[in-house]
């Protein structure tokens, strides 16, 4: 067991550190060892963030979206091999017809991205010239990218890809009748006892949601209501509470989700991006050696930052989220490096 004391002092100093706004969830075998929460939930107001305050999580709910896809696979609706073409009625004139579902689960479909992380590193410039508020649904995100060439054959390499999982929703909208975000809340949310979760709008955010802020360097800051999707869908956006993520972790691993089966899919590195460092379906899975070490999800928009964590071998559940650009990350790692 790990000394909470300890680790509350050396996390404190590293939220100290960094000025962290957010909140810490750490819990081993069950047990709550760091329950931690600081600065403002909406800093006009002076609200400060509690442990149940809602943050955005951004790219970090993928992992919803490669979960839907292998109910739909469990439920025989479709297969990981699968084509695109075969599953999917809309037009991607320029793509390679052998794309697969899971080429788009893993980042090596080689398809095109409407924000590619390897060459842009401004989430808020693409929506300079089209308005964030028009941003309501999957298919509005077609436009920005539906047209454009091949990046890379089919299964060739490892790509990180937005549009992939746009794609990915799709899907899942055609395959279960429903609005994506309805699917999720429905099949995840619901069955998670995430009560607290969902795929708020921006301009109508509930109770007790943070605001995401974006720090200047002369000391001044705004809100990333024009920076940002006004709502969330398959390739990131959701609101969650730690609490909540933790709720996930527990209905992913204990098969309420997907049967045994299709979660070890889900969980097995598919795809090799760099040194220990693979991509499961939806999920990044970090080796040691020949044993995995970690899976984890992460997000970062403008105002978001967010890493949640799995340590199987030391029974360890942490969710660090926050409503600022950076912070996880160096929390992240002082809890790792107690773990030496």
């Amino acid at each position: 067991m790990l000394n909470a004391v300890e680790l509350t002092t050396k996390v404190e100093e590293v939220m100290e550190h960094v000025n962290f706004s957010g909140v810490v969830l750490l819990q081993q075998a069950g047990k709550t060892l760091l329950n931690m929460k600081r600065g403002y939930a909406n800093r006009s107001e002076e609200l400060a963030n509690q442990l149940d305050t809602r943050f955005g999580i951004a790219s970090g709910c993928k992992i919803f979206t490669a979960v839907s896809i292998c109910q739909l696979i469990e439920a025989g609706k479709l297969s990981a091999d699968s084509k695109l073409t075969d599953v999917l009625d809309v037009e991607f004139p320029l793509w390679k017809e052998g794309v697969t579902i899971q080429q788009l689960l893993t980042h090596t479909s080689g398809i095109p991205d409407y924000f590619d992380e390897e060459v842009m590193d401004d989430f808020s410039e693409l929506w300079k010239d089209r308005p964030v508020y028009a941003m309501r649904r999957l298919s509005d995100f077609l436009p920005m990218f539906q047209h454009l060439p091949m990046r890379s054959a089919p299964g060739e390499r490892f790509h990180y890809n937005n549009a992939g999982f746009i794609v990915l929703g799709l899907v899942v909208e055609q395959h279960s009748g429903l609005a994506f975000t309805d699917y999720v809340e429905e099949h995840i949310f619901k069955r998670c006892g995430m009560k607290e979760s969902g795929y708020f709008v921006t301009d109508q955010l509930p109770h007790n949601t943070a605001l995401g802020y974006i720090d200047h360097e002369d000391g001044s800051w705004n809100t990333n209501m024009f920076s940002i999707p006004v709502k969330g869908g398959s390739d990131g956006g959701a609101y969650v509470t730690a609490p909540d993520m933790i709720r996930f972790w527990d209905a992913l691993l204990g098969h309420q989700l997907l049967n045994e089966e299709a979660t070890q899919q889900l969980l097995t590195p598919h795809a090799h991006q760099e040194d220990e460092e693979y991509y499961g379906q939806g999920i990044w899975i970090d080796r040691k050696e020949e044993d995995i070490f970690k899976i984890h999800v992460m997000g970062f928009d403008p105002g978001v930052s967010f890493m949640s964590s799995v340590y199987p071998d030391y029974d360890l559940q942490l969710v660090v989220v926050s409503n600022q650009e950076s912070g996880p990350y160096p929390i992240t790692i002082a809890i790792e490096e107690a773990l030496a």
